[in-house]
């Protein structure tokens, strides 16, 4: 009824998942190169994600949390996808891209 530690049924079709215990699960898939391509990560929790090569060619990043994951070696990561996203100082960028004001 209460759904279970993992998740829970908040509202219609709205579920809040704990992501905690699936992040190492998570990085693994990202580190070995997930296709994210077109993906919708709007307000995606990717803190300290390890992204190895996944494509984030045309990734919807509006409000995704990049704080302190390492985008320097980011292949196709567009300006506009950091400029919608969130970060913080301990999230790494190459040299061709510019830290978004609003990241502080």
């Amino acid at each position: 009824c209460g759904g279970s530690a993992a998740s829970q049924q908040i509202s219609g079709s709205h579920v809040l998942i704990d992501v905690a215990p699936h992040r190492s699960a998570a990085n693994d898939v990202l580190r070995r190169g997930a296709n994210l391509r077109g993906a919708y990560l709007i307000g995606a929790d990717l803190r300290g994600a390890d992204l190895g090569c996944a494509d984030v060619t045309g990734a919807d990043t509006r409000d995704t949390d990049f704080r302190g994951t390492d985008l320097s070696e980011k292949l196709f990561l567009l300006q506009s996808q950091l400029d919608a996203a969130r970060g913080d100082a301990t999230t790494r960028l190459s040299s061709s891209h510019t830290r978004p004001t609003h990241w502080g």
